[in-house]
């Protein structure tokens, strides 16, 4: 089957094989209709690659398609269909070529090009991969349905018919050199054929490539080394070895990087020379080592200047975050080792990117302070990782880190009014683990702690107006809920507003001045609306509350809708975060016993009595999860929907549409083959069909999307 024709196609061969090259020429050839992707290790966060596919597909087809909305490794795999079937509904098929794709590690990010590629394929469009390692694709069924071409290296290797246009092109003069001997020791390697032929450049005199290439790393090292580098003045052996740390390469920032100047002319001489110089942009200010090239340079600068590396990396770092490029500095003070600096930059950069649904990404940056065992020595790292994983849901981690919080801040008691101490008053505030008055005091130890140019600072008055809901006391709540709704929009906390405002209308509501409270709750959805809040946490309260508004007007149709929305966020519902979490729950509760539907109020009440057990000192909020459950009780009927599902089938009934396997869903999850077929089951129960594709259709029916 010609490439072409196949509905997908791979290309995997080890480095230097020329696959960039022949992706490049496949879409010259078939242009404008090619949508090029070259990934890098920055993509490897499912949510910035889904929204980087986006962007390539754009620049060939306007489809209509709102990525900004998937905010979360739930909502992600749904937009990566959603992207395919936006793609369908184009002018004329497309071809989305992705280069380098063994950059992209994490499952997560290789379920959502395997969601794209089966939802491209099985409509009329083609994806390309191109990549030094298996792409993780279900090859198989592609193979058996016969629409996959694959490619190797057995395909890429030079024969002698090709290899003259590769040496004529490296400055070889064709006519003097023995192609024939090169092709066999080379085995028809392009990378070592051109390496070969620049060796030859450096030295004319020398036309014998020295040994056999195996493609080994070894052994391309030593002939770099020998028949490259050494024919090469000083001055240019040092750039080209010392730059190879950065992965993309300006003449400021090698200047920077060296402590020198007359960067930017010397990668130009490179260049001209096809020094596997590759440009980045049309204006030369911007290039790149070939992939290939780069590894063996680095590796050449630790033979020759052990240790030097960390020292480039930190001078890169101070460039690149002097210069507005804050995460590629962060990865060069991790590069050099420097924690003071990454830490630094992770208490900058975790939030606006978790606020961004780049979840992936703040994990990683958490677990190199856990895999270097030095959480303990950052307290604000470890309060911020505790609160990023509890607005997660994860609550195994948000605990792990909240201990490792504590511990590093019992082992080193912060100074009165110190950052630490008002952002660890913030933390133990939101947790609410030792009753009302105390979680009082911690917001208002945060709020004055806190610089007043703090984003946070907001929350720290919303909870203690919460401290006030939590006594029954609203003359008290009311006030201060209506100061942190002006701050919120001060301080552009969007997110928090509609919360606080829902806040108002419940208190509202309970005087009887329903004009205010529906005032309240429009302002609150209309933010949410405009801000695509969908994802967060504190959005199943103003959902929950909106349900019931609409209950209250007679709209039944509206109020399932924001039920809806609401459902998918249970499982961020948690005791971590207790006191919304469990507000929400209330709601629920309070929602589907008005519409009669005891399943849900009972899937909803017992997910608040988890959080009660853990969290006793709430307040008034226990005493009325209990009143709901005696109102429950008097009710009758024992009806099964899809209110029921638990937070752990909320969290699997997004993989249900995917290409995944009930054992890979397990793996994503952290559950067993086992437990996932008990999940499914139930799932297929509650929704009242037999398989996974009715449930499918069911769960389009119904709107249901899962756990974001």
């Amino acid at each position: 089957m010609e490439a072409d024709e196949a509905a997908v196609v791979l290309i995997q061969a080890p480095p230097g094989y020329g696959k960039t090259t022949l992706m490049a020429q496949w879409a010259g050839a078939i242009a404008p209709r090619a949508a090029w992707l070259s990934l890098d290790a920055g993509d490897d966060d499912p949510v910035l690659l889904l929204r980087h596919l986006d962007a390539a597909v754009r620049r060939v087809e306007p489809i209509e398609l709102d990525t900004d909305q998937v905010g979360s490794p739930g909502t992600v795999l749904l937009g990566a269909r959603r992207l395919a079937a936006a793609v369908a509904a184009g002018s004329q098929p497309i071809t989305l070529m992705l280069d380098h794709v063994e950059a992209v590690t994490s499952v997560e990010s290789r379920d959502v090009m395997t969601e794209v590629a089966l939802g491209l394929s099985s409509q009329g469009s083609r994806v390309a991969f191109a990549s030094r390692e298996p792409v993780g694709l279900p090859t198989g069924r592609l193979r058996a349905s016969g629409g996959l071409v694959e490619i190797g290296a057995v395909h890429l290797a030079m024969s002698l018919d090709e290899a003259p246009d590769l040496l004529r092109y490296a400055g070889v003069d064709v006519e003097r050199t023995d192609i024939a001997g090169l092709v066999e020791r080379t085995e028809g390697w392009p990378a070592g054929l051109y390496l070969a032929a620049l060796a030859m450049q450096a030295a004319p005199a020398n036309r014998d490539v020295g040994f056999t290439f195996s493609g080994d790393d070894r052994f391309m090292s030593d002939y770099v080394r020998s028949e490259l580098l050494d024919h090469l003045s000083p001055v240019e052996v040092e750039f080209l070895t010392r730059t190879s740390v950065l992965d993309a390469l300006s003449g400021p920032l090698c200047d920077a990087t060296l402590g020198t100047v007359g960067s930017q002319r010397i990668l130009e001489q490179l260049e001209s020379r096809n020094l596997l110089l590759v440009p980045l942009d049309h204006r030369r200010e911007w290039y790149r080592y070939h992939q290939l090239f780069g590894e063996l340079l680095r590796a050449e600068l630790d033979r020759r200047e052990p240790g030097r590396a960390a020292a480039l990396h930190r001078n890169a770092a101070v460039w690149c975050e002097a210069n507005g490029r804050s995460e590629t500095a962060l990865a060069h003070a991790q590069a050099a080792g420097d924690v003071d600096d990454v830490a630094r930059l992770v208490l900058e950069l975790a939030q606006p990117a978790w606020a961004a649904g780049r979840v992936t990404t703040v994990r990683r940056w958490m677990d190199w302070f856990e895999a270097r065992g030095v959480v303990f020595d950052h307290p604000l790292v470890a309060i911020h990782g505790a609160l990023i994983y509890a607005l997660m849901g994860s609550t195994g981690d948000a605990e792990r880190w909240v201990a490792a919080a504590e511990s590093a801040v019992g082992t080193s008691p912060p100074a009165a009014g110190s950052p630490v101490q008002a952002q660890y008053a913030y933390l133990t505030s939101l947790l609410a683990r030792d009753g009302v008055a105390r979680m009082r005091a911690d917001a208002q130890a945060a709020f004055h702690g806190l610089d007043p140019r703090s984003p946070y600072r907001p929350a720290m008055l919303f909870t203690e107006g919460l401290s006030y809901v939590l006594e029954d006391a609203p003359d008290a709540a009311d006030p201060l809920l209506a100061a942190a709704a002006d701050a919120a929009d001060s301080a552009g906390a969007a997110p928090l507003t509609p919360v606080v405002l829902t806040e108002r209308a419940i208190l509202a509501a309970g005087r009887q001045r329903w004009s205010d409270a529906d005032a309240y709750t429009e302002r609150a959805l209309a933010i949410m609306t405009e801000g695509q809040f969908d994802d967060y946490w504190t959005s199943a309260l103003v959902y929950a509350w909106a349900a019931r508004v609409a209950l209250r007007r007679g709209e039944v149709g509206a109020a399932r809708g924001w039920l809806d929305r609401a459902v998918a966020l249970r499982p961020l519902l948690t005791h971590v975060l207790p006191v919304v979490s469990l507000q929400a729950l209330l709601e629920l509760a309070r929602a589907y016993i008005s519409l009669t539907d005891t399943a849900g109020a009972r899937a909803v009440l017992r997910q608040a009595g988890d959080i009660t057990q853990r969290r006793p000192q709430l307040g008034v909020l226990p005493e009325q999860a209990e009143e709901l459950r005696l109102t429950l009780d008097t009710m009758a009927g024992q009806s099964i929907g899809a209110s029921s599902l638990t937070t752990a089938e909320l969290r699997l009934l997004p993989l249900l549409p995917t290409h995944l396997s009930f054992r890979e869903m397990g793996e994503r999850l952290y559950i067993s083959r086992y437990t996932v077929k008990t999940h499914v089951t139930s799932i297929y129960r509650k929704l009242g069909v037999s398989s996974r594709t009715e449930a499918i259709e069911r769960m389009e029916v119904l709107g249901l999307h899962g756990a974001s």
